[in-house]
């Protein structure tokens, strides 16, 4: 019974995280651009990094995503079998 919970939270973990890189530089407003660059740093570093709004907006679009997954495999039957096999195989 724990197993499929913990699978579960494994796959949602990873798509959080790969969510998170694809989230990170929407909305990034860079030192250069707003022409405020703080001594000793570089210029392509975040004038003002929002955390929480990073956490919030990938928690929500990873769960999207995850959800969209769960639907399509557990009660639509697609899974990753179904993709077309495009490169030969070699039996």
């Amino acid at each position: 019974m724990i197993q499929p919970v913990l699978s579960a939270m494994a796959v949602y973990f990873v798509v959080w995280w790969i969510t998170l890189f694809a989230i990170l530089p929407i909305g990034l407003r860079t030192q250069e651009e707003d022409n405020h660059v703080v001594l000793g740093t570089v210029a392509s570093a975040p004038t003002k990094f929002r955390a929480a709004r990073v956490v919030v907006l990938t928690t929500l679009t990873s769960g999207i995503l995850y959800g969209t997954w769960y639907i399509c495999s557990t009660y639509l039957g697609i899974s990753v079998d179904a993709i077309p096999q495009i490169v030969p195989r070699f039996d």
